[in-house]
Parts: C-alpha cells; structure tokens; sequence
C-alpha cells in the first residue's frame, strides 16, 4: 500500500471521501491494515464504510464501539473494523481476541488507531484525518 501513502488529500465532499476509499481498497490484500486516526465527526467510519464498499461489502458498515469488532465477510477481501475508542491499550485489544484476526485473512480497519499505536506494525497505512476549512471539508495525511 505504499503507492497510497506520502499523501496529503483535501476531501472536499463525500465523493471525494469515497473515491479515497476505493482507492485504498483497491490495494487492500489479506493481513492488510489501515490505520485511522482523527478527532470525533472527521469521517474515520465514513472511510471505512467507503473502504469496505470498495472491497464489495455489501452490509451497511456501523461503527462497532461496543463489541470493538465487526467482520465483513462479503468483499473481495474480508473486512474486520475495529473501532477501539473505549480501549485504554493495546493489551485490551490483544484480550479482545484481536491476535486471532489482525494479520490473517481478513484485511483490518482500526478507528482510533493511536490508542493501540504499540500494537501497529510498521507497513500499517495510517490515516490522519482532520478538519478542514468548510463544514464537509476534511484533510488526509496518509503516511
């Protein structure tokens, strides 16, 4: 995914949002894992919606807060999102169960990646989202 990252992109609208996400689904493989890190309301489970749309997912992708977990099996790649916004760490993530997904077959989203930073590996997309000028507008630093 390394074609995707050293990016800085305005997302002026929702298409914009969408087409990014294809994009970094269209180089999603298996143990693949994407990395998503930005304030409350700048889109990180819009993206993954986007992402899991691009794979071919066909469910409605929510925001899995309290079971820290969803699975997607519908794409071309299965989908694991994980939202850890209630985490403390990654040792939570680990007891979680996340070592019997993260870097198998299905390619991971991790919203609110920083608090589990640790636990990345180095070949992890991360995405840094933030607001931009206008109320819809968002910026995406993809490292």
């Amino acid at each position: 995914m390394k074609e995707i990252s050293g990016a800085l992109r305005q997302l002026k609208n929702k298409e914009d949002t969408r087409k990014l996400g294809h994009e970094i689904a269209n180089a999603l493989e298996p143990g693949d894992i994407v990395a998503l890190i930005g304030d409350l309301g700048t889109g990180k489970t819009a993206l993954t919606g986007y992402i899991a749309e691009g794979l071919g997912i066909k469910e409605k992708v929510i925001s899995p807060t309290f079971t820290i977990v969803k699975l997607y099996e519908s794409g071309r790649v299965p989908l694991a999102h994980f939202d850890v916004y209630r985490l403390s760490g990654s040792e939570e993530l680990w007891d979680a169960g996340a070592d019997d997904i993260i870097g198998g077959r299905h390619a991971s989203v991790i919203e609110w990646a920083d608090i589990v930073a640790d636990a990345l590996p180095s070949d992890a997309l991360l995405v840094h989202l933030r607001y931009g000028d206008n109320e819809d507008e968002r910026i995406a630093e993809i490292l």
